[in-house]
């Protein structure tokens, strides 16, 4: 027995076929090579079509078939794991009426902000976990303050992985996972949530079906079946955002386990059993996979923006003739601290951690006589991990306190010098686990579907697959120290400005 599982991603499409009975991966595709663009039409502005991403999934689950390695009609489900937050908007036909303003995407950040003071903070923290900052409800009010005709031409408002699930099965359905990651949803009364549905006009209709995260959101259709070289009528039994997702697969379920991912965004992700929030609005609190109204699970996020991102830049900077390989090779040729270069990452929007401030990506101490590309190599990964010990002060503030983080052996976490700088850095040992986004999704098929009895029955055989322990912790903690400086003297500049920018100083 076979289980699909598909990752949609900000960079590519990726698919897994797993094992239902060993959970080995069979066989993996990305599609496409090389990584999708984000439109930005303005400075803070991160659009990508929707319908190009189904292309992508039907190349992806193609290319994955392709390999050989198994029998496509042996699957028996399907799941998604998705970018979270994303704004995907369709007509009666289930056409899609725009771009997708997806995660990374700042234009509502005034009118999150807005609606967070005129509903009142306390309320907004205290029944959403949040404030609806420029998440998807704040997306979808921008959307109907300057684009009105298309806003009346809506028929229902979907998050990414609903509507790859739409796109599977013709069905429109989603959880309450998307509902509190979008910030539609109210802990307290156990619904939407009244005063966002009421302070920004929204129509209750635009909201499709409600089913738990594990469960039958669909069945196949004929025609795309047919497409896909797959059984028609299997289930799609599993959606979620990429973050609980991979805290799935990292079998992160229970109270007080932590997760990491180090892609585009990074993001460090733990579990509590409170509905807890941090009154500064800079982490947020959603719905787990394994959330149960009486048994509350809440998945406390704190995102990074500028991670991964700020990783590609200095590669496409450099040329093409780089590799990843090959640059960490030479930045790992560096001291630490990289012979006092030091960097920014937050060149990817406004970051949530920061209260929602755009102060862009920096340089620091740039010195044409003795920094090489090993240099800003170093310093950019550095600068990532620095931002996650930026982040996990915050999260420890909030009582999330962990020795250990899981992690994948995916993007930065590839790095040698990034999973070692991260762990120095953050006083904290990293322990690896087989699998990704799609490995995860295909696991929560399987719960889905019943083939599993539970997420922690199918997670009973997941064990480590290796561990790195901090170093030179001393020597990191003098240097975030130096870096935290660098950092709040940006954001008192930029208090003082609105402009985004990158600069070498």
């Amino acid at each position: 027995m076979i289980l699909l599982g598909i990752d949609l991603g900000t960079s590519s499409i990726k698919v897994s076929a797993i094992d239902a009975e060993t959970q080995q991966c069979i066989a993996s595709a990305q599609y496409p090579e090389t990584e999708v663009d984000i439109m930005s039409l303005h400075p803070g502005w991160a659009e990508q079509g929707p319908d190009q991403w189904w292309e992508n999934v039907k190349q992806a689950i193609l290319k994955c078939h392709a390999t050989g390695k198994y029998d496509p009609m042996a699957i028996e489900a399907i799941g998604i794991a998705y970018q979270m937050h994303g704004l995907v908007l369709i007509d009666k036909d289930q056409h899609v009426l725009r771009n997708s303003i997806i995660w990374c995407d700042s234009r509502a950040v005034e009118t999150g902000n807005k609606a967070f003071q005129e509903i009142g903070e306390e309320k907004c923290l205290s029944h959403l976990l949040n404030s609806p900052g420029n998440f998807t409800a704040s997306k979808l009010a921008w959307v109907e303050q300057n684009e009105p005709a298309l806003y009346k031409k809506i028929d229902k408002v979907l998050l990414p992985g609903d509507f790859i699930s739409m796109k599977l099965t013709g069905e429109c359905t989603t959880t309450i996972s998307a509902l509190s990651e979008g910030i539609f949803w109210d802990f307290k009364q156990n619904k939407l949530s009244k005063d966002i549905i009421s302070y920004f006009g929204f129509d209750h209709t635009l909201f499709p079906d409600l089913d738990p995260v594990f469960s039958i959101h669909g069945h196949l259709k004929d025609s795309v079946a047919s497409r896909l070289s797959l059984k028609a009528g299997i289930p799609v039994s599993y959606k979620a955002g990429d973050q609980l997702n991979n805290a799935l697969s990292l079998n992160v379920l229970q109270p007080g386990e932590v997760a990491a991912t180090a892609g585009t965004s990074g993001v460090i992700y733990g579990v509590s059993d409170e509905l807890s929030y941090d009154v500064q609005s800079r982490i947020n609190s959603f719905a787990h996979v394994n959330y149960e109204i009486n048994k509350p699970r809440i998945g406390v996020l704190l995102c990074i923006n500028g991670a991964g991102i700020f990783n590609r830049w200095i590669k496409n900077i450099v040329g093409a003739n780089h590799t990843y390989e090959g640059l960490n090779e030479m930045a790992g040729k560096v001291q630490v601290g990289s012979e006092g270069l030091m960097a920014l990452p937050f060149g990817n929007g406004a970051e949530r951690m920061l209260n929602n401030q755009i102060i862009g990506a920096h340089f620091h101490q740039l010195d044409f006589n003795t920094h090489t590309v090993g240099h800003m190599v170093r310093a950019v990964q550095e600068g990532i991990a620095f931002s996650f010990r930026y982040g996990l002060d915050i999260m420890r503030e909030n009582g999330i306190r962990p020795n250990v983080i899981r992690v994948s052996k995916t993007n930065l976490f590839l790095s040698e010098l990034f999973t070692r700088s991260f762990a120095g850095v953050n006083n904290v040992a990293i322990e690896f686990y087989d699998g990704d986004g799609s490995f995860g999704a295909a696991i929560g098929a399987g719960i889905g579907a019943g083939i599993y009895k539970d997420a922690e029955a199918a997670s009973e055989k997941r064990k480590p697959a290796g561990m790195v322990k901090p170093e030179a912790v001393k020597q990191y903690d003098e240097l975030y120290g130096q870096w935290k400086e660098l950092l709040n003297n940006q954001l008192a500049k930029a208090s003082k400005t609105d402009t985004l920018s990158f600069s070498l100083s």
